[in-house]
């Protein structure tokens, strides 16, 4: 019967049942389907029993290696993404890009803790990245850093995406009490004039090339969509970003991402701890939002705590959410054009942090040991062991310093005002 049968071992059996479960939650709860079926779709493919779709050289390789290790996909998305955003609340309200910014520490702090578990530089950044909310800038990371993780990280990034109205809601309640939940905000809008809203993504732009020279790809697309958006004479080429292109490379890309999830690949520890990390990182840039949201409240403006909580880049979902809550304590407090602002920020602020991590990695990586230390907590020893596209990093292969040591030079170093010595 072996060779009229082909039957999955149990660990293809277990991907399976994933790549179902993946298929039934997007047609049933509609929970991100646009992403996740087409993942379900390719973790299905390449974890049939003696598929041609999982050897080298099939067209779902062919799709990942000149699609996301080119890092063509997620560059294309973010066209898209930049000609369906609207500046407009930011730009009237331009002091709530704080919580753009402020819930990108999550981020970090969860970075910091990957490398407290074991896992090197690069993978850390990958995982930490999940915490920007930002499906494409934690692809387009990944697949710069560690590819060997692009699967779990993607997953974990949109998997998280769709669970925002679980995740952010307890974390907004335990750290907000009713009385500042019920905290109506002043309009305060700055007039803002159409020439405005199209210098707008320019001036981001230069100012982005200035801070981070790494995040130009990203926050160049995602910018360059929304000039298309905003120019008033390439209608037609935002209509094809918007619709045509965000449809077919949307589609390419879940189906890729899954196809990278083959048993032998995801099947491991590590890839529990990613998502456990991933579910750290958002609930990290949720606390760090409201924080700091009730402190402008304590220090005496009228701030909503809850707006903080919409810095994440998950738009409009977060905005929405936190219009919603304000409602349930007053149902005259209308909070959507604030958290908009925030959520739009967060947008931007997931782009510049995922460039800050790739300055960081080519700053700072000659500290640490590449993947085939054998510190991954896998155990294999197996990490990355390749140098980033964007420059050469040198990295020794020898064993490097304990995780605790490794976590605090990355924290010094960080903060030093000039990287360390090269000599």
């Amino acid at each position: 019967m072996e060779g009229i049968i082909f039957l999955p071992t149990w660990q293809e059996m277990v991907m399976i049942l994933i790549g179902l479960l993946l298929v039934a939650v997007s047609l049933i709860k509609k929970y991100e389907p646009l992403l996740l079926l087409p993942i379900g779709i390719g973790i299905l493919l390449v974890n049939l029993p003696s598929s041609p779709l999982k050897e080298a050289g099939s067209i779902l390789d062919f799709l990942f290696q000149y699609g996301i290790k080119t890092e063509i996909f997620p560059l294309l998305i973010f066209i898209s993404i930049g000609a369906m955003m609207d500046f407009r609340p930011l730009v009237e309200r331009p002091w709530l890009i704080v919580f753009g910014a402020v819930a990108q520490m999550g981020i970090f702090a969860t970075l910091i803790v990957a490398l407290l578990l074991g896992f090197n530089l690069f993978q850390s950044a990958s995982i930490g990245i999940i915490g920007s909310a930002d499906g494409p800038t934690s692809i387009y990371v990944t697949a710069q850093l560690a590819p060997e993780l692009i699967g779990s990280v993607s997953l974990a990034a949109y998997s998280y995406m769709a669970l925002v109205p679980i995740i952010q809601p307890p974390i907004m309640r335990l750290l907000t009490t009713r009385k500042e939940r019920k905290v109506r905000m002043e309009i305060g809008a700055v007039p803002v004039s159409g020439t405005v809203l199209k210098i707008f993504p320019y001036m981001i732009l230069i100012l982005s090339a200035l801070l981070s020279p790494m995040s130009v790809p990203l926050i160049g697309f995602l910018m360059f969509g929304n000039i298309l958006a905003t120019s008033g004479v390439t209608d037609s080429l935002a209509k094809a970003a918007k619709e045509t292109l965000s449809g077919l490379v949307t589609l390419f890309l879940g189906i890729t991402i899954g196809a990278s999830m083959k048993a032998q690949v995801f099947l491991k520890v590590e890839t529990l701890l990613i998502f456990l990390l991933g579910l750290v990182a958002f609930a990290l840039g949720t606390a760090f939002g409201v924080l700091v949201g009730k402190l402008l409240h304590a220090c005496g403006l009228k701030v909503n705590p809850l707006v903080g909580a919409a810095g994440l880049s998950s738009f409009p979902m977060s905005a929405r959410l936190v219009h919603q809550m304000g409602q349930k304590e007053d149902k005259q407090n209308y909070l959507l054009m604030f958290a908009a602002s925030a959520n739009v920020s967060g947008q931007i602020g997931s782009v510049l942090a995922g460039g800050a991590l790739l300055e960081l990695v080519s700053k700072y990586g000659n500290i640490f040991p590449s993947g085939g230390s054998g510190n991954s907590p896998s155990g294999n020893g197996q990490g990355p062991g390749r140098t980033p596209s964007y420059g050469p990093l040198h990295l020794p292969s020898q064993e490097g310093s304990p995780p605790k040591v490794r976590a605090g030079l990355l924290i010094i170093f960080f903060f030093a005002p000039s990287g360390p010595s090269k000599s």
